[in-house]
């Protein structure tokens, strides 16, 4: 083939060079000192099968060499990275990104159109053309080309789909399929992982890098398109007085003015309390559209510092109430399952028991008395009685005791039990 890396003399002024491959940061490592190979025109795409530059390195410790697979045109025209063909802004796989921006870019697919139609996008890479209705100025690679760099509206699903943070765990070295079958004899010297496979039935198993290039049958994009068919909604509150938003997942460095700089766009702001022990803030809007259109314009995409925050709907005071009393449910409303080998909650009382009974030691029931005499100190000017059973009645047995010897009201307490404690210390009196 006229393109093929043996060809010396056709077409040779199409094959690329470069100084630094497009990677995204994941690819690249999290070392900032990393070392790299470039060999000239050492592969041939795998897209255009056009040779080009290819890079190789280590993007850190325990971590599997990695290479560029696709030359920098083909990299610009989708804007992914040369390596994982990842979409360079949101970190995912472009049949994603298509369905999110309602993109519909047909590349040729048979040899001859393929070349023709990448010799054509690379010249208007490398040279600013006035006549279309955008402008292309970028060897670097910084803009997208071709119909994305005609793509000017973001997308919400994009935006909580996004990630944010590099995925440095996709660097692993493979799983040593010698250890699998037993027969790794290396230990810990071993490049690869001693892990077991993942279940081969699997549809992340089997994934193309044609296919994950054109946007066709990716088994990675059909997955985040499912979850992103799943997601919640911020459904507003019944309670049309609620104009507050929480936000949640702060950390340490986005203070109050990172909050007004982003929430001022969608109308007045009332208050913004920051609740720096709990890492949360409270935004009070002045009117409740205001904070209708600021929670649908960022519940699952405010990423403030790097950072992806949590906004969710404020609760009102008789709400938060009545959400106390609940048991059993978390703060959004989850039912939660009972752990099995926990005691049960213990039973109330029975009101109409404790009301008839004061019986709190669990005596023995007793008779009716309607008469206690109780020991009580005599008025002033008056001789206190002799002890029981060394002197004589006080008062006749069968007359009424004088008002100031009467019981005081109902038994309340154990020690007024007749049966207790010489309650009845005139029987064994002497005559």
């Amino acid at each position: 083939m006229s393109t093929s890396l043996g060809s010396n003399t056709y077409n040779r002024q199409n094959w690329e060079d470069a100084d630094f491959p497009i990677l995204c940061q994941t690819c690249l490592g999290e070392n900032p000192y990393i070392r790299m190979t470039k060999e000239k025109y050492g592969k041939e795409c795998k897209i255009c099968a056009r040779p080009f530059t290819v890079f190789r390195w280590c993007p850190g410790v325990r971590m599997r060499f990695k290479k560029t697979e696709v030359c920098q045109t083909c990299s610009k025209l989708k804007n992914v990275c040369q390596t994982c063909l990842l979409d360079l802004e949101y970190g995912l796989p472009i049949q994603v990104r298509d369905a999110g921006l309602s993109l519909k870019d047909e590349m040729p697919k048979s040899d001859v159109n393929k070349e023709y139609y990448t010799q054509n996008m690379e010249r208007e890479v490398r040279v600013a053309s006035h006549d279309r209705a955008f402008w292309i100025a970028n060897s670097d690679g910084t803009r997208p080309v071709g119909a994305l760099g005609k793509a000017t509206s973001t997308s919400d699903m994009l935006l909580k789909l996004a990630r944010t943070t590099p995925y440095y765990k996709r660097n692993r070295p493979h799983i040593c399929s010698f250890w699998v079958k037993g027969e790794c004899k290396r230990g810990e010297e071993c490049p690869y992982r001693h892990e077991k496979p993942t279940d081969p039935d699997d549809p992340l198993a089997d994934q193309n890098i044609k296919d994950r290039y054109y946007g066709i049958n990716d088994p990675v994009a059909d997955k985040l398109l499912k979850r992103a068919s799943t997601m919640p909604r911020l459904d507003p509150p019944e309670d049309k007085t609620i104009t507050t938003l929480y936000v949640g997942g702060l950390g340490d460095t986005i203070t109050e003015s990172d909050l007004r700089n982003h929430f001022y766009q969608f109308g007045e702001i009332r208050t913004i309390t920051v609740v720096q022990r709990q890492q949360c803030a409270f935004i009070q809007f002045a009117t409740r559209q205001a904070a209708e259109v600021a929670a649908e314009k960022s519940f699952n995409k405010l990423i403030v510092n790097g950072r992806r925050l949590n906004v969710k709907w404020g609760r009102s005071q008789a709400a938060r109430g009545k959400e106390k009393d609940k048991e059993g449910t978390t703060e959004s409303g989850i039912k939660l399952e009972p752990v099995p080998g926990l005691p049960g909650a213990l039973p109330p009382p029975p009101a109409a028991e404790e009301e008839a009974s004061a019986n709190y030691f669990n005596l023995p029931p007793s008779g009716p008395s309607a008469v206690v005499n109780i020991a009580l100190p005599p008025p002033p000017g008056i001789a206190p009685p002799p002890p029981p059973g060394f002197g004589p009645h006080m008062f006749h047995a069968m007359g009424p005791p004088p008002p100031f010897m009467r019981a005081p009201g109902p038994i309340h307490y154990p020690s007024q039990d007749p049966q207790r404690m010489g309650a009845h210390a005139g029987k064994h009196s002497n005559p």
